[in-house]
């Protein structure tokens, strides 16, 4: 059988504990792995070149700037898992909530705030969830996401997302779910694995839980997680929720999910993720 060739999107200078493993397992399943790096220098006839020769892409990159390396494979005729349509829904944290709540999945309360201050004070007067978690629409690791206790911190925040990104970009306000985070990793729409991430303070994600552990899985998130996969369309992706009343809320799902939430599972994840792809390109 031909050997398949892999591209490889990373952000790492120097390779990591993730790239070697990638390689490694890559080579043990008789798959070419072709690195696209982005952390060093760009040069388009060097990615024409390599592209010519994969008969798939993965990014393993969340940062934007694979965004473009994505879109530029798509344009040489690549296919790319994930495909860029993922950076216009669902990774935008709006159009995932309107979905949502179109599907019938539940989330935290949430509504998309006005560029205009005197408007996003009264929109949140009459939303009265306080605190209030605020949100750029986009966003990596945790970036663009604060807590506000009050309308002074509420503004304050805004004004400083506004100035950070040097341009007035969309923000969403939801309300504050004292919770632990529960991720789900999935893959091929198959649950491969759970994390119940403890939180130091009040953001759970990945960049800021340092403990991890199992949860069993109930039918209630079983539906949850069909449904998002369905109208999401992610091959790879990583689910974040909380828990409201005992109730599963859906907090968003991210395509280029951690898959070292467990060293012991670190390989098996990965493995996982190369069988699909190679079941993408046969």
């Amino acid at each position: 059988m031909k050997k398949i060739v892999m591209g490889y999107i990373t952000d790492s200078k120097i390779p990591i504990s993730e790239d070697k493993k990638f390689f490694k397992i890559a080579n043990k399943m008789n798959v070419e792995l072709l690195p696209f790096n982005i952390s060093s220098e760009i040069v388009q006839k060097e990615i024409e070149e390599k592209a010519k020769k994969c008969d798939i892409i993965f990014n393993d990159s969340g940062f934007i700037l694979a965004e473009e390396i994505v879109k530029t494979l798509e344009i040489l005729g690549k296919k790319v898992t994930e495909p860029s349509k993922i950076y216009e829904f669902p990774e935008d944290k709006w159009l995932f909530f309107i979905q949502c709540a179109k599907n019938n999945i539940p989330t935290p309360i949430t509504i998309l705030l006005s560029l205009d201050l005197n408007s996003v004070k009264n929109q949140l007067n009459n939303f009265n969830h306080w605190p209030v978690v605020l949100k750029r629409v986009n966003g990596e690791r945790g970036e663009f996401v604060e807590k506000a206790n009050n309308m002074n911190e509420a503004i304050r925040i805004i004004k400083h997302f506004w100035k950070k990104g040097n341009e007035r970009l969309p923000i969403i306000a939801q309300e504050f779910i004292d919770s632990d985070s529960y991720r789900v990793t999935v893959i091929d729409g198959k649950i491969i694995q759970t994390a119940l991430k403890k939180k130091v303070g009040w953001k759970a994600t990945g960049c800021y839980a340092q403990k991890f552990r199992h949860f069993k899985v109930d039918d209630d998130l079983k539906n949850i997680v069909e449904k998002l996969v369905k109208i999401t369309k992610i091959n790879v992706c990583g689910i974040d929720l909380v828990k409201k009343d005992s109730k599963w809320l859906a907090l968003e799902i991210n395509a280029e999910p951690s898959l070292k939430m467990f060293d012991c599972e670190h390989d098996k994840l990965i493995e996982c993720v190369i069988k699909s792809l190679k079941k993408q390109v046969y």
